[in-house]
């Protein structure tokens, strides 16, 4: 007994110092695993803040109050009140006098053309859609809510230094002499940019608007959706439940998974040929994107849905065959209700990806300049990333919180989207 017992200290003796690295190395290998999630956090709250920091400021606008005199005269001379006359009236000039009247001290030609400037081109557009929606304006003079050009907005917000010297910076000494007389007259205000939400794209950044591009989407992702979902989902109970075990049936789901991996711009050359080169469909319409991301999303809509048929127990299957059930009745009947919310949660995935997606886009010319907003599949549209694409691509600095802007409503869009997936495995999900 005591010869065991030194036999067994011994032993452990020997084997102290190998266990000793195993823990030491455990113990680092935890340290390497921590450390990586602490970086990978870190690059995403550097990214994030950066975004935001950029942003945020986006969502409000300046505004300049300025009395305006609704001259019957020039608006409306016959006294008729026609709509096609009041759309047509010189609203610019009824701007230029009220900018005259408010700084009566410019006088120069050049002076009063940089005067005039420090309204949105836009504004013009302002007064005759108050004047159409209400006639009683004219022959009046009303304080009313202008929009300032993107130069000024930026200077209100700080992105523009008044410190910087004048030829380094955009607006010169003496708008800002003017913008600030009418700051102190309380005629300018930050107002939240409602129409960053409902507008749709403008040369003009401080008339642009992400509308547009989320009802493009919109149209994008439905036709998508209708496409690839039934196709997807018959392909992988086909394949899981129907189809013989042969080389032709592997061949075929080696292919899947293959696609599943090819890049996205390949699958725009792939439309590009096959929609607009082929089929001659409409360019730029949400119909051909939504068949070309099809084309993309359907591996993955496939391999989930597969994945979600293989996890039903085979009992399941053999009770329904054994009540009397075909194998038609067995798989839609249960295998497929048990199975979709595996295959509802990979389709979201998949319409995730796509709604990100902006390479294939741009190879069936959805990065025009669109500024109407889509009334249906065949009209011209963009979507938001390509919408981001263009922003991202201009000069002008206020199209710098307009990209970061878009991106954040994207990235909202994309985190909705991939928490309806987690609610629905959670809710839905059984285990066997």
């Amino acid at each position: 007994m005591h010869s065991s017992s030194s036999r067994s200290l011994l032993r452990d003796e020997q084997t102290s110092p190998d266990l000793i690295r195993r823990h030491r190395s455990e113990r680092l290998f935890r340290r390497l695993g921590l450390s990586a999630i602490l970086v990978a956090l870190t690059l995403l709250g550097i990214l994030i803040f950066s975004i935001v920091s950029k942003g945020y400021s986006a969502f409000v606008y300046t505004t300049i109050d300025l009395e305006i005199h609704f001259d019957e005269k020039v608006i409306d001379p016959d006294g008729a009140r026609d709509k096609s006359t009041l759309q047509s009236a010189s609203y610019g000039s009824l701007l230029r006098d009220a900018m005259r009247a408010e700084f009566p001290e410019v006088k120069s030609r050049r002076d009063l053309r940089t005067l005039f400037s420090v309204l949105s081109k836009g504004a013009a557009h302002e007064l005759r859609e108050m004047v159409l929606e209400n006639p009683d304006l004219i022959g009046t003079r009303q304080v009313v809510t202008l929009t300032a050009n993107d130069d000024l907005d930026m200077l209100n917000k700080g992105f523009i230094k008044r410190d910087v010297p004048e030829e380094d910076r955009r607006v010169k000494d003496k708008e800002i002499a003017w913008f600030d007389h009418l700051k102190e007259k309380g005629a300018v205000a930050t107002r939240f940019n409602s129409r960053f939400f409902t507008g749709g794209d403008s040369r003009e950044p401080e008339l642009a608007g992400i509308w547009g591009a989320i009802v493009g989407s919109f149209y994008t992702l439905l036709t998508t959706f209708l496409i690839s979902f039934p196709i997807g989902v018959m392909s992988a109970i086909y394949l899981e439940e129907f189809a013989p075990k042969n080389k032709l049936t592997d061949l075929i789901e080696v292919n899947i998974n293959n696609l599943a991996a090819v890049p996205s711009i390949v699958f725009g050359l792939l439309g590009l040929a096959l929609f607009l080169n082929v089929a001659h469909l409409p360019r730029s319409a949400p119909v051909v994107g939504g068949l070309t991301l099809a084309l993309m999303t359907l591996p993955t809509i496939i391999i989930a849905a597969r994945a979600s048929i293989r996890a039903v127990p085979d009992s399941i299957r053999n009770a329904a065959l054994g009540l009397g059930a075909s194998r038609q009745q067995m798989v839609f009947h249960h295998v497929l209700p048990l199975s979709m919310p595996g295959i509802m949660t990979g389709t979201i995935i998949g319409l995730s990806q796509a709604l990100g997606e902006t390479a294939p886009l741009l190879m069936i010319g959805m990065v025009a300049f669109i500024v109407d907003i889509p009334g249906g599949v065949t009209d011209p549209a963009t979507v938001l990333p390509v919408q981001v694409f263009l922003w991202a691509d201009s000069p002008e600095r206020a199209f710098v919180e307009k990209t970061s802007g878009a991106i954040m409503v994207l990235l909202g869009f994309l985190v909705f989207m991939n928490a309806i997936a987690v609610v629905l495995r959670k809710k839905f999900e059984r285990r066997w």
